[in-house]
């Protein structure tokens, strides 16, 4: 492999959605290495929300290659994403006014719940606009006053799935893959997590260890994103013609808006 000869690393390809990352071995030292992260690694690293920063290459094709300590651990599993453990670490994400500043300086985009429902609805299939629980989710969606001001939205990672949560042999949880962090709502990241992990009767006490105030308002903006994420991942699913995990999400939807 032309990569293996450039940096003098064995690589051995490890499984995810972009076929970039690495597990890197030379002289019996192990890192993980990746093509073309998030140049706001670097800052999430100094933070120590993901596994310490220790080298970035440009190489020969021009792509970025980073390399992270390797970190022997595991991905949570559907239980532990409620712990208290999760809930203060993406609070620590959310209201960091460094990681904020220097999402900003590597251009970080803003979004607002009127860019999050345009994109809902670009390229969205024709069999699932014409289906009566998308109509009446994207309905609700469009008629609910969400907002929020620029100055309140926070670093977002945007894809809080269990894979990305990284519990280390010492016990330390790191967040990673970075890829589609935005400013955003911070309701954004929880109802993506409510949305997947914790069922309704849990999300105060969840949100208590988080440390928030749990407000009327608050529950409305992660109700709205809790809607926005089911129709994004039925969307999703039938982009990738995975229609049993569609299906399954389209029963949650009925139910969602049953209640």
């Amino acid at each position: 492999m032309e990569l293996e000869r450039e940096t003098g690393w064995k690589l051995h390809p490890i499984g995810g959605d972009t076929g970039q990352a690495y597990m890197g071995i030379k002289n019996e030292e192990k890192l993980f290495l990746k093509r073309n992260s998030s140049p706001f690694l670097a800052a999430l690293s100094v933070e120590g929300v993901t596994p310490r920063l220790i080298w970035t290459k440009r190489i020969g094709n021009g792509d970025v290659l980073t390399a992270q300590e390797w970190c022997n651990g595991r991905t949570l599993k559907n239980h532990e994403m409620s712990s208290a453990k999760v809930a203060q670490l993406m609070n620590r994400i959310h209201y960091s006014s460094t990681l904020r500043r220097m999402l900003l300086r590597v251009g970080g985009r803003k979004l607002a719940p009127s860019d999050f429902l345009i994109s809902l609805k670009l390229d969205l299939p024709l069999d699932l606009r014409q289906h009566p629980l998308i109509i009446e989710g994207l309905n609700r969606l469009e008629n609910s006053s969400i907002t929020i001001a620029e100055n309140e939205m926070t670093v977002c990672h945007g894809d809080v799935n269990k894979k990305n949560w990284l519990q280390s042999e010492t016990d330390t949880l790191y967040l990673v893959d970075w890829d589609s962090a935005i400013l955003a709502d911070p309701a954004y990241d929880i109802g993506m997590l409510f949305s997947n992990y914790i069922e309704e009767n849990a999300w105060e006490k969840w949100l208590k260890d988080y440390g928030v105030d749990v407000s009327p308002m608050l529950l409305k903006r992660i109700h709205w994103y809790v809607l926005f994420v089911l129709i994004q991942q039925i969307k999703l699913f039938h982009h990738q013609t995975r229609y049993h995990l569609m299906n399954e999400k389209i029963v949650l939807l009925k139910e969602y808006l049953a209640k």
